[in-house]
């Protein structure tokens, strides 16, 4: 009885926000002649699921892509998986006509929809109107439909930066890919991949998952390049 009690003296209960960082920064980034500003965190928190409220390297491989090749963007309709703080989505957000930015994590989304706010301010008057955030968990297939009953026309291009590195997630990302990709049709959308490579076997994943659903996975020529003191590169994926 006394073990028991023991026992029960030592359980320690900790509230989710222990492990939450929200102490967010005021930002500015350069990319090419554009200035982005961004509340984010300068380092990661405890919570290994959180890792969307920093910005990280490929988020910036992508971002020097996209304002090198601006037209891409122009005119169009963009979904990003897993976007963090949204840096990407506010570079998009001088081209594209419509914007749906998205995270599977709750707290993400909160930092996310402040940053909409703040770069949606009256002085910022070519900042696109129709820039939403929303909850999407890859794989999630009541989460896509709702996503596609919303956006009927669906997206002309798919983005994600840096969303590769935990391999059991990687299956639904590209079963979400997929999905989005086959709502447009062959040859109306592709996904533009901004890789960072970090272990080979992930590398060989990527590659296979993409192949395994149907699809063509290509590196653009000359986007292969150092981002921190690892290897990055841009894919563009479309369905084959």
């Amino acid at each position: 009885m006394v073990k028991q009690e023991e026992e029960e003296d030592d359980i320690v209960c900790l509230d989710e926000s222990f492990f939450i960082n929200d102490n967010y920064q005021l930002t500015t980034f350069t990319v090419g002649s554009h200035v982005l500003l961004l509340y984010c965190l300068q380092s990661a928190s405890t919570d290994f699921d959180l890792t969307g409220q920093l910005v990280w390297p490929g988020a910036m491989l992508l971002n020097d892509f996209l304002s090198k090749n601006d037209e891409l963007l122009q005119g169009c309709s963009m979904i990003e998986l897993g976007s963090g703080v949204g840096i990407t989505g506010m570079l998009c957000s001088r081209f594209c006509r419509q914007i749906l930015l998205t995270d599977h994590n709750d707290e993400v989304l909160k930092i996310l929809r402040r940053n909409i706010q703040l770069n949606a301010s009256a002085e910022n008057p070519g900042f696109c109107a129709a820039l939403e955030a929303e909850k999407l968990e890859w794989g999630n297939s009541d989460q896509i439909t709702r996503i596609l009953h919303r956006y009927p026309g669906g997206f002309d291009l798919i983005l994600g930066a840096d969303i590769c590195f935990q391999q059991s997630s990687v299956p639904l990302l590209f079963d979400t890919v997929e999905q989005l990709l086959k709502n447009r049709g062959r040859g109306h959308c592709k996904f533009i991949l901004a890789y960072v490579s970090r272990a080979k076997m992930m590398d060989l994943m990527v590659i296979a998952e993409a192949t395994r659903h149907g699809m063509l996975i290509n590196e653009v020529a000359g986007t292969r390049s150092v981002v921190g003191n690892l290897e990055g590169v841009i894919f563009e994926i479309t369905l084959c």
